[in-house]
């Protein structure tokens, strides 16, 4: 993922996205370079208008209401599941009290 954020730095700064760029900016972070992983992006990436790409793609923020509501459809089914549970000890004991008379 490093490698992505390298190149949207360069982007970013107006820069052309490069080998020798995302080199650079990986070793100032502490991050040992791959060759072949800066190949395969730079390659992947001509022709890619990424300002095109950045503008369709939804904010963080967007995808993170998504994620809330479902988190709270897992968390209702877990207390309607623990709700029927202690209908069923309930049940249970009833039940008992019906064998001893």
């Amino acid at each position: 993922m490093e490698y992505v954020y390298a190149a949207l730095m360069l982007h970013s700064s107006g820069k052309e996205v490069s080998e020798e760029g995302i080199k650079t900016i990986l070793s100032a972070v502490g991050v040992a370079p791959d060759e072949i992983r800066i190949k395969a992006l730079v390659s992947a990436l001509e022709g890619v208008d990424i300002e095109d790409v950045l503008s369709k793609t939804p904010s963080v923020a967007v995808a993170a209401a998504p994620a809330a509501a479902a988190s709270a459809a897992v968390a209702a089914p877990a207390a309607e599941a623990e709700e029927d549970k202690e209908e069923a000890e309930e049940s249970g004991i009833e039940g008992l009290g019906a064998l001893f008379g």
